[in-house]
């Protein structure tokens, strides 16, 4: 693919915000004098300097550009797409969680609402989890689990470990825990909406038999069933960090973050490092920095 620069200026706020989204999670993070951070992925490198400057390069600058920078950020992002049109078809919304934290499961959940159901969640004004407190989520996740069709695919970190060796990073991976859920929900005629997080084929191509009319959209959280699915699928990743903090006596964190390295070193202490692999997304760069 052609390789693409982008270089914008951004504000105090939206260097904080481009932090949190990008430090500790999937990416690698690189040492460039003079520079805040920078991070390194399969379609980018991003690189902030202590001036404010961000310069992003790589084959998949648009689709950075898309998810992370905002109008504000003087970006010029391309114009975020309209609400998909439904009618008075069901429409499955598709989102994951965990993906970013060194601890606890992988989950992807999608959700199927009729057009009453759609306007249920609407009226009920559901959010996307990341607006949401754990505990609100707590009590959220059940009620949309008890009312709504929703399927689930829960990668635990034994498994999460082994699966992503197999398809050798994480986007692959990814598409296919949609894919199933996907698959489990799907009706012929129904309108799919997936939280874009990456090339839109790895997806579309792994559910191109069904009859279903397929769309991927950063921020596709704004659509309340994809929000609903967010919820429960939230839910699902902090029950899953819960059940492994008390199995191995050891709080593990959120995030991957330095919060996350002093739980790691506590649990290596306690468990040993040939346990890590239990509780933890072995390719974050979290594991390389545990010293005990």
């Amino acid at each position: 693919m052609p390789q693409e620069t982008l270089v914008v200026q951004l504000g105090p706020r939206e260097q904080a915000e481009l932090a949190r989204e990008l430090l500790g999670g999937e990416y690698e993070q690189r040492h460039v004098e003079h520079a805040v951070f920078s991070v390194r992925s399969k379609g980018f490198v991003a690189t902030l300097y202590r001036s404010g400057k961000l310069v992003v390069q790589g084959s998949e600058v648009a689709l950075f550009r898309e998810r992370y920078l905002s109008a504000a950020a003087g970006a010029a992002p391309r114009e975020p797409k309209g609400p998909v049109e439904v009618g008075g078809r069901p429409l499955i919304g598709s989102d994951e969680a965990g993906k970013g934290d060194y601890f606890g499961p992988l989950v992807v959940v999608a959700v199927r609402a009729d057009p009453a159901e759609r306007a249920e969640l609407v009226r009920a004004g559901v959010a996307d989890s990341k607006t949401l407190s754990d505990q609100r989520v707590g009590v959220l996740a059940p009620a949309l689990e008890s009312r709504y069709a929703h399927a689930s695919e829960v990668l635990d970190p034994a498994l999460y470990n082994v699966e992503h060796t197999r398809f050798k990073s994480l986007n692959p991976l990814l598409a296919e825990l949609h894919a199933r859920c996907i698959r489990k929900l799907a009706r012929p005629g129904c309108v799919v909406l997936v939280d874009k997080f990456a090339d839109e084929k790895l997806v579309a191509s792994r559910v191109a038999d069904l009859d279903i009319e397929l769309h991927q959209q950063t921020r596709a959280e704004r659509e309340p069933v994809v929000a609903a699915a967010s919820v429960i699928a939230r839910n699902l990743f902090l029950e899953g960090l819960k059940r492994l903090s008390e199995e191995f006596a050891v709080d593990l964190h959120k995030g991957a973050g330095d919060p996350t390295d002093r739980s790691a070193r506590e649990f290596v202490k306690l468990n040993g490092r040939e346990a890590l692999g239990k509780v933890a997304k072995l390719h974050f760069k979290n594991t390389g920095k545990i010293r005990v």
